[in-house]
């Protein structure tokens, strides 16, 4: 029997698990349920089980023959803070609790794979299988790594898999070099001298000095970088003082993201930001201090790696169907953190591009079950290949 027909089998005892993740929602190292679901079935299957890593990852290890050679595939566990606005039988049970992103799919995916390639065994070496927690804000993988994962567990390349609305079913999409961005926050606080708003000489106004720093910001994307360089710089919040219109608050704050995609331009960004906050304070007469924190880094899919996975993905669907000639995307994936230890790739498979397609993180999103079948071919053909 080819692979195709056996993972069609296998689809609905997936679809079954993936519905079942969806309703069943946990946030960033909360995984408990999730990773024990996923822990029993890979024990079920033969597959060795390590728990633990990041608090609630797991690692699945198998191996067949004498290779050397060493696999890890990844994905990721966690849902979203966000209330599910869908109405389907498998709809999230948890308030405020959603599968928004398509995790639960990656996820079950992944496991469809893995107990495929336990049963078949058609490759020589070690392959891994990683669930990580957290990726959603809280750098699971990060958290993973720094708990020992490519110590434990060394494997020569490491590939991930997310689920892209707006592709087509059946199309696979991929790029060599940067293909998501970093991801930056800053919290900005600044410090004036309150008073009475009809005496605003004897005041040092925060707002004032809030509002100027906000246009100064716009001068870093489109004064200090290079314009063949993108950069997102964005101030999400500002807040200040009371609900009352005659007192001059003591302090504002101002929060924002920076995203890049090279390092260069990240580190140009944090410095311009950090300059022209603390200059356009003191040039009002006011303080400041910045927090500026440096999430996700760059995701860098390794030349190599990327023509690995994309033959892979041309032998299932055709060459046509799989797309590398895409723009990067200004979002972040701390599947980033894995490309800075081990080289490997990250591709997107297609989760339909039709007028009920739903962007990810949004409150009717659902993760497209009939790519499951074609999201663990793709598995299993990249191990069959790499461990050949």
């Amino acid at each position: 029997m080819k692979i195709r027909e056996q993972l069609l089998k296998l689809a609905c005892e997936i679809t079954e698990i993936r519905r079942d993740l969806h309703m069943h929602p946990e946030i960033a190292f909360e995984e408990e349920r999730t990773s024990q679901i996923v822990a029993e079935f890979l024990a079920s299957a033969g597959i060795e089980v390590h728990r633990g890593l990041g608090k609630t990852g797991v690692v699945g290890t198998l191996k067949c023959g004498d290779g050397d050679k060493s696999i890890a595939l990844r994905a990721d566990m966690d849902a979203l803070e966000m209330q599910e606005q869908n109405s389907f039988s498998h709809c999230s049970v948890y308030d405020n609790k959603m599968h928004g992103c398509g995790h639960d799919g990656h996820t079950a995916m992944l496991l469809g794979a893995a107990k495929h390639l336990a049963e078949s065994r058609n490759f020589n070496g070690t392959a891994y299988f990683i669930f990580q927690p957290a990726e959603e804000g809280l750098a699971g993988a990060d958290a993973m790594i720094k708990d020992g994962l490519f110590d434990l567990f060394p494997a020569d390349a490491v590939y991930g898999m997310h689920n892209g609305p707006g592709t087509p079913v059946g199309a696979f999409a991929i790029l060599p070099g940067a293909m998501l961005c970093s991801f930056d926050t800053f919290d900005i606080v600044i410090n004036g001298m309150g008073g009475h708003g009809a005496m605003p000489h004897q005041t040092i106004d925060p707002v004032l000095i809030a509002a100027n720093v906000v246009t100064a910001l716009q001068s870093v994307a489109s004064r200090n970088i290079d314009p063949l360089h993108p950069i997102a710089l964005s101030i999400t919040q500002i807040a200040s003082g009371k609900p009352t219109y005659n007192v001059i608050p003591e302090q504002a704050t101002i929060k924002g993201a920076v995203r890049t995609l090279n390092a260069d331009t990240r580190d140009l960004a944090e410095n311009r930001i950090k300059a022209l906050v603390q200059g356009v304070s003191a040039s009002f007469g006011g303080s400041c201090r910045i927090d500026y924190k440096r999430g996700y880094p760059v995701l860098i899919n390794s030349a190599d790696e990327t023509e690995i996975a994309a033959n892979t993905a041309r032998a299932i669907v055709g060459d046509t169907a799989v797309l590398t000639n895409i723009d990067p995307v200004m979002g972040s994936e701390d599947f980033a953190f894995m490309l800075q230890k081990k080289p490997g790739a990250y591709i997107v498979i297609g989760n339909g591009d039709g007028a009920s397609s739903c962007v990810v993180h949004n409150p009717k999103y659902d993760f497209n079950d009939e790519i499951i079948p074609l999201g663990m071919e793709y598995w299993c053909r990249l191990v069959e290949r790499e461990l050949s």
